[in-house]
């Protein structure tokens, strides 16, 4: 008997739960590299680890405050769990101005449990400078929605956030790339809203009944552009080579790096990082791409090659986390990694994706009657040449 095809609402929790799990695995050792978090762990890391380090984290630097590890989730899925909430109440597609209109009221006005600072707090009090930008512009500033990006550093903040984006156009790659630029405009500019749309598109094709790691990948190069673009094909055509993922992540950040403006050092990075450039790419989509293509799609394999390959793994394996659950289902992610993810975060990691699949279907309703209502009245119009 054949599997049935997986339901809207699997291929959501899937993506947002993964994206949760990948989240807290990576937050643990973000920032290290990979010999680093072997040594620190005897080993490459397999699943829920503790802090970097240990008892320290609210004093030790470079980490403090934030108790990452122990199944926490970061700013990752806070940002993503808001936008989710976002579409919640505005049941339709998102433009920049919905940002400004809903997405900063949930970063300053209303306390959320931080699960890596152990308290509630407003979001704001928690998320990074390149997202508190959005507030600073848009809520201080008044900016154009549309052009408040421009100016702030360019990294993955606001393509770590857009799954919802993708799920909400699922199974059409270049109505999510669109609309996730149209957003991302009010965070980012130049390869941060750019890596922004195409992981909103990787979402959306990894929805598609009979898709594939390939197939994702192919979408992703197909709507990428200039060092986003290059950055993909250069890495991914590397993981082609590789099954293995200890062995892919020196090969993978050898193939990122002429592309990564950061440099080698992580946590140094040089006085060219993070400018707007038509040459590079953020290192965190082209690498996740990456290892969903060595792990040929198993989550669990491709979000622990994330989590070990360091630097910014809580972003990378919350990107290739969303991708592989969308492509698999919820139930490719470990029972024991969500379960305890959960229960550590105080979260609901299922409930954001059943909220979301039920947005996208009243989202497709709509453009259905839009899109009847057009071609009635072009058939019109073109009736009457």
């Amino acid at each position: 008997m054949s599997t049935p095809p997986l339901s809207l609402e699997d291929r959501a929790t899937g993506a947002l739960v993964g994206a949760a799990v990948g989240d807290a695995l990576g937050g643990a050792v973000e920032g290290w590299t990979p010999e680093a978090i072997a040594k620190r762990h005897g080993g490459r890391v397999t699943g829920i680890v503790e802090p970097f380090y240990k008892d320290d984290w609210r004093t030790a630097r470079p980490i403090a405050p934030y108790h990452k590890g122990d199944g926490h989730v970061t700013d990752d899925t806070l940002m993503t769990h808001a936008l989710v909430r976002v579409y919640e109440k505005v049941r339709d597609h998102l433009d920049a101005y919905a940002i400004a209109d809903h997405l900063v009221p949930e970063l300053i006005t209303t306390p959320r449990w931080i699960p890596d600072m152990a308290a509630e707090a407003l979001p704001l009090q928690r998320i990074f400078l390149a997202e508190k930008w959005i507030v600073a512009r848009l809520h201080y500033g008044h900016v154009d929605p549309r052009e408040a990006g421009v100016g702030n550093i360019v990294n993955c903040g606001a393509a770590m956030y857009m799954a919802p984006v993708g799920l909400v156009n699922a199974g059409n790659p270049d109505a999510a790339y669109a609309e996730a630029l149209d957003i991302a405009g009010a965070h980012q500019s130049s390869y941060g809203r750019e890596a922004a749309g195409v992981f909103a598109a990787a979402v959306a094709a990894a929805c598609a009944p009979g898709a594939t790691p390939g197939s994702v990948v192919a979408e992703a190069l197909r709507l990428a552009k200039d060092g986003t673009r290059s950055a993909i094909e250069a890495v991914c055509e590397t993981a082609a080579r590789y099954d293995d993922p200890e062995e892919a992540l020196a090969p993978l950040r050898e193939a990122v790096a002429p592309y990564d403006t950061v440099g080698p050092e992580y946590r140094n990075p040089s006085l060219g990082a993070r400018r707007p450039s038509r040459l590079h790419s953020i290192e965190e989509l082209p690498i996740a791409l990456g290892m969903l293509l060595v792990a040929d799609g198993s989550y669990r394999t491709a979000v622990l090659g994330s989590v070990n390959y360091g630097r910014d793994c809580d972003s990378i394996a919350t990107m290739s986390g969303a991708i592989a659950g969308a492509l698999a289902g919820e139930s490719a992610v470990p029972q024991e990694w969500s379960g305890e993810v959960a229960r550590a975060s105080r979260l609901d990691l299922r409930a954001p994706g059943l909220a979301l699949a039920a947005v996208a279907r009243e989202v497709f309703s709509r453009d259905v009657e839009r899109r009847r209502a057009h071609e009635e009245r072009f058939a019109a119009l073109a009736g009457a040449a």
